[in-house]
């Protein structure tokens, strides 16, 4: 366990030695770009605010020189009266900027959300095969969220604070600049103190990032896997590796926000400084006779106001580099292109007759990996069913894969009706072919809705006719909201059975041309796989179908069976002929049925007297 915590901190550590990005933050404000009107609005009330806001001390400086000094109450009172319309101002202006700003900052993360959504639908399933489900979920979720943080409050920051900072620093030049540069004489260290500790607030909020994708990943596995766990008893163990990641987090955490404490304490003592050396060439000037009391006030609360939007922008710097960490991740996954796509001038594929072909079809899933397929070549005719066999990694589900067109072949073509499927839309191809997996996945919604996935267009009679070919409706009759029940997420409201049969009345809905079984009668009992075959010889007569199955039922029918073995098809012939030929396939079906014959063997009764 002690292993798996170094790993996830060799992790972290690595990020803390990758340079900032900032064309990424360029990149993030093109979302924007769209609202600009609304933006114009927004800056509008930004100008009020810091306008009405700059004013007060010039305004406090004249009620004490012109006011106070002079004696004159009732310009005291008409000057408040001006400092109080000001304060309004600043407040209004101040409310509809951070309405407006909320507004535009989820649109802007409405169209992220969504382009970053769409765009991992369409990634091939290489990219899912090397990622965890709960590290995708977090650039939607957690790093989104961040960049919501910073559009909300970090951007409206800078862009406010930084219109002070020049207003303040336009004024106090304006009413005397060497009082002015003894306020700015300071900010040099505050730069060299920033720039110190800029890496190591990067790489700090880099790994928070980090670790929570990390504990996102796990927390992920450990929910889909809990009867897995439950049933062995591991409850313990996953307690202790979340703990092991939760402490990575909360680690990462504790030394980004260290670091972040460690400039506002120091950008507030250079400004205590600053100050200091204000009060004390103000009092001498003050004292010579050169400079009034009322001026000095006003340069204090000017220096004073300086000092507040740098600490301010000091603390949004650190929310900028948690929102650029979630940025480079997410373009990173916007940036990954779909290995399987359309090529340039691809060709909508025509209505399929059915005819396959795999001409020398070599595979891997990695570069480096062992051939999942070795020189494959195979001719299947329209409408025949073939089935394959062989031991687990023999490449059964591959040859499923490319032709589906989930992978491309490394070397080799494979064909339908003549036709490469590199060169044909991909969209017009999947349109013709239906899968049904030996774990079916089920939407949540209703059962009508997971029937009517195979075509969206599909009217309520046309769902019924395909829920009766496989014998679901005899199920479906029996609920008091019938096609409307609710089965959860993930199906979990209907039995394993019923799951498998609600994905074949979607695939047959579908009506595809080629059909594929990916051993999709291993999860139904006995009494349903009889039914299923009885609907099948109906259903599968003019269309290609390709069925992977152990039970020897379902692959006798078949008009052409294929043995795999190390990514070859080491036998191909019909149920008879393979038998007779009393090779790989024969021992197959001849370890299968005394594996059949012990399961149904009665279990011995034990001897009182031994036990």
């Amino acid at each position: 366990m002690a292993a798996v915590y170094e790993e996830f901190e060799e992790e972290l550590d690595e990020a803390a030695e990758r340079p900032f990005n900032y064309a990424y933050f360029k990149r993030l404000m093109k979302y924007v770009r769209p609202y600009w009107r609304a933006l114009a609005i927004v800056g509008l009330f930004v100008v009020v605010g810091t306008v009405a806001n700059l004013l007060e001390p010039y305004v406090i400086g004249l009620i004490v020189d012109l006011g106070v000094m002079n004696r004159d109450l009732r310009l005291v009172f008409e000057l408040v009266g001006v400092l109080i319309v000001f304060r309004f101002l600043a407040w209004g202006a101040g409310y509809l900027r951070v309405f407006a700003i909320g507004r535009i900052s989820q649109s802007v993360l409405y169209d992220l959300r969504a382009e970053l959504f769409a765009h991992i639908q369409k990634l091939s399933l290489r990219f899912y095969d090397s990622r965890p489900v709960g590290k995708i979920m977090s650039r939607i979720t957690s790093d989104v969220g961040s960049i919501n943080e910073l559009l909300n409050g970090g951007v409206a920051t800078i862009i406010v604070e930084g219109l002070s900072l020049l207003g303040i620093v336009i004024i106090m030049v304006a009413i005397d600049w060497r009082m002015a540069l003894v306020s700015f004489c300071v900010t040099p260290s505050f730069y060299f103190l920033f720039g110190k500790l800029q890496k190591r607030i990067e790489g700090a909020w880099m790994n928070v990032r980090k670790s929570a994708s990390n504990m996102n990943a796990n927390l992920n596995e450990s929910i889909n896997g809990i009867r897995v766990t439950q049933a062995f008893g591991r409850e313990e163990r996953n307690i202790e590796r979340f703990e092991r990641l939760n402490q990575v987090n909360r680690n990462a955490n504790v030394r980004a926000v260290k670091l972040d404490n460690l400039i506002w304490p120091a950008v507030e003592l250079v400004g205590v400084v600053g100050v200091a050396l204000l009060l004390w060439f103000g009092a001498a000037q003050v004292i010579s006779g050169t400079m009034t009391l009322g001026v000095v006030l006003a340069f204090t609360n000017y220096i004073w106001r300086f000092w507040g939007p740098v600490s301010a922008l000091s603390k949004v710097y650190s929310q900028v580099l948690s929102a650029m960490a979630s940025a480079e991740r997410i373009f990173e996954f916007l940036d990954t292109e779909p290995e399987i796509q359309d090529r340039p001038g691809a060709k909508p594929m025509p209505p399929i007759v059915g005819e396959v072909r795999f001409d020398n079809v070599s595979f891997k899933y990695e570069a480096t990996a062992k051939p999942a397929l070795r020189g494959v070549t195979l001719h299947v005719k329209p409408g025949q069913t073939v089935a394959i066999v062989g031991p687990t990694g023999a490449g059964k589900t591959t040859i499923i894969n490319l032709i589906m067109r989930f992978y491309d072949p490394t070397e080799g073509r494979v064909l339908i009706d003549g036709h490469d499927l590199r060169d044909v839309q991909l969209a017009t191809l999947r349109r013709q072919i239906a899968l049904v997996l030996q774990d079916p996945f089920i939407f949540s919604g209703s059962i009508g809705d997971n029937i009517r996935y195979g075509r969206l267009d599909a009217t309520q009679e046309e769902i019924e006719a395909a829920a009766r070919a496989v014998h679901l409706d005899e199920f479906i009759s029996k609920l008091p909201d019938k096609y409307d029940h609710e089965v959860g997420e993930r199906g979990t409201r209907l039995s394993l059975g019923q799951r498998q049969l609600v994905s074949f009345a979607r695939a047959l809905l579908a009506d595809p041309r080629i059909l594929i079984l990916d051993e999709a009668t291993s999860s139904v009992d006995t009494q349903t796989e009889r039914l299923i075959q009885q609907a099948l010889q109906v259903l599968l007569k003019g269309r290609t179908a390709f069925v992977i199955a152990h039970r020897l039922s379902t692959v006798r029918n078949a008009d052409v069976i294929l043995v795999m073995q190390n990514g070859q098809i080491a036998e191909q012939g019909t149920h008879e002929s393979l038998m007779a030929q009393q090779g790989l396939y024969y021992q197959l079906v001849t370890a299968h049925e005394r594996v059949s014959e012990h399961a149904y063997e009665p279990v011995p009764r034990l001897n009182p007297a031994v036990v």
